[in-house]
Order: structure tokens, then C-alpha cells, then sequence
């Protein structure tokens, strides 16, 4: 059983949902090893106790756990596989939880690598933005060997409620793409109808009032419109990770001979955006699509 009192944990990218995440794991008690690039997004967890480590091979000799939270597949590679990475330094019978949003092929390719020096993958992608890494409500995919994931389960409950193991290595992955695929459209919908509201000349807060807990409710339009007519553009997700994980999603797609408009079309807006300077942006910064 991985208690505080055995297990030291390692949390790699506290960015912005990264370092609410390896906040409520030090509050549950755990000794905390952490590194991200940019030093200063981990102040305030060094501050509460957490040890800061220089690089990723540190975090991999201290810690048994690894949590990994970074921007891109590419960071995942490196991290995992590069030279001074996790797989290099880490020891027999670790456990590394890869929750970065990545590509399942890579997934795979870290549990077989991991497997040969009996170390423990997981892809353990989360959804819930901002608010769900910090009232630690995320809703938590996983993929990797059951028995790995049983193990680990009683820290993923440190980060969210709905955690739920859908299969080999890759599949928490793939789940996610089945995520944000369905954000995708569902962002343009949520779009079009606040503009459409202003349009009509409705007072739009008072629109939500109506349609949020009917059946177009969903997330982003309890959580996100409010913010667009607030005007607060801040990134709870940001654009340029939202365009990485809808290229992935188009990639697995094409792999499976799938076609998926909906998916092509909010890829289609979003690089528009981030074109315009809009990439560091919230996710709900679309409804500027339409204010141009």
C-alpha cells in the first residue's frame, strides 16, 4: 500500500492545473519531489514543503511515484524516454503516471519500455480544467495493467471523482480523445448560442439561467460561457494544448478511417485564433471567433 509513511512522491509540470494536483497529494501527507522548466510555478508548493529537483533524473532517483503533467507528447518523449529521463533513472517497481493528455501510440510505447525494466506505466489522462484540478474533482482516464492501477487508485482519489480504468496501455489515452472530441463541437454550440442570444437582443446571463440544466446543459456551458461574458479570457485550459490534442485526435482518427467534421471544423476556428495571437487563451476565448 503506498501510504505516506512509504512512499515518496515525484510531480513533474506544475503548471496550471499540474501544481493543484501535487498540492492536494502534499496536503494528504506525502513527501513531495517536484521539477517543472519555469522554477517559479512551483514556489508556492516548495513553500508548503515540497523538494525541488534540478531535473527529472533527481525526481526519478527520489521518488518511487511519478506524476507527470507537461504540455505535449513531445515533453512526454523526452521526459519518459530522453536522455537523463525517467525510464534511465527510475527503480525497479516505480510507478509512472503520465496524466499530460498525449498520444496513445506513445502510451504503448512507454508501458513496453517501462515493462522491460519492471517499472509500472500508466497513461492517466484527466478532464475538468482548472476547477477540477483544484476542488480535486477531475474526471480521471486510465490505461495500463489493472493490477498497477489498483495500486495507484488511492492517490488518483487525491485528484478527482470519477476514475475509472478502461483498459490496456493506450486506452486512457484514446479515452480522452473521445473527450475532447466531444468538447470540441459542443464548444462551437456553446459559442453560437451566446452570440445568438446577444443578437436577439436576450440578456444572455439570464439565457444560462434556462439552458444550463436542460438538455443542452454540459460543462463548458455551466463553466465557460459565464467566463466569456465576463470577458475573462484566462486560461483554464489553454488554446495551444486544445489544438495539440485535437491534431492527435485527427491523426487516430485517420489511422481508423473515421471521419469526424465536427472535429475538423472547431481544429479549423481554433488555429484561426491562435494565428491571432490567441494560443496562450482559455479554450472559451472561441466566442471571440465571432466578435472579430
Amino acid at each position: 500500500m503506498l501510504t505516506p509513511e512509504n512512499t515518496v512522491i515525484g510531480f513533474i509540470g506544475t503548471g496550471v492545473m499540474g501544481r493543484s494536483m501535487a498540492l492536494h497529494l502534499l496536503n494528504a501527507g506525502y513527501s513531495l519531489v517536484v521539477y517543472s522548466r519555469t522554477k517559479g510555478k512551483a514556489n508556492d508548493l516548495l513553500e508548503r514543503g515540497a523538494l525541488w529537483a534540478d531535473t527529472p533524473k533527481e525526481v526519478a532517483e527520489k521518488a518511487t511515484v511519478i506524476f507527470t503533467m507537461v504540455g505535449y507528447p513531445t515533453d512526454v518523449e523526452e521526459v519518459f524516454l530522453g536522455e537523463g529521463g525517467l525510464l534511465q533513472y527510475s527503480k525497479p517497481g516505480s510507478y509512472l503516471i503520465d496524466m499530460t493528455t498525449s498520444a496513445p501510440s506513445l502510451a504503448v510505447k512507454i508501458y513496453n519500455e517501462a515493462k522491460k525494466k519492471e517499472i509500472y506505466a500508466i497513461d492517466a489522462p484527466v478532464s475538468g480544467g482548472d476547477v477540477g484540478a483544484r476542488e480535486a474533482k477531475l474526471s480521471i482516464m486510465v490505461g495500463g495493467e489493472e493490477e498497477a492501477f489498483k495500486a495507484v487508485r488511492p492517490l488518483l482519489e487525491f485528484l478527482g471523482t470519477n476514475i475509472v480504468y478502461q483498459g490496456k496501455p493506450g486506452a486512457g489515452q484514446h479515452t480522452k480523445m473521445c473527450n475532447q472530441i466531444a468538447i470540441a463541437s459542443n464548444m462551437i454550440g456553446v459559442c453560437e448560442a451566446i452570440i445568438y442570444a446577444e443578437k436577439a437582443g436576450l440578456d444572455p446571463e439570464n439565457v444560462l439561467k434556462s439552458i444550463t440544466t436542460g438538455a443542452a446543459g454540459s460543462w463548458s456551458l455551466t463553466n465557460l460561457a459565464p467566463r466569456m461574458l465576463n470577458g475573462n479570457f484566462e486560461p483554464g485550459f489553454y488554446i495551444k494544448h486544445f489544438i495539440k490534442d485535437m491534431k492527435i485526435a485527427l491523426d487516430e482518427a485517420e489511422r481508423m478511417d473515421m471521419d469526424v467534421p465536427g472535429l475538423s471544423l472547431a481544429k479549423s476556428l481554433y488555429d484561426q485564433l491562435a494565428k491571432k495571437g490567441e494560443e496562450n487563451s482559455g479554450t472559451q476565448a472561441l466566442y471571440k471567433y465571432w466578435k472579430k
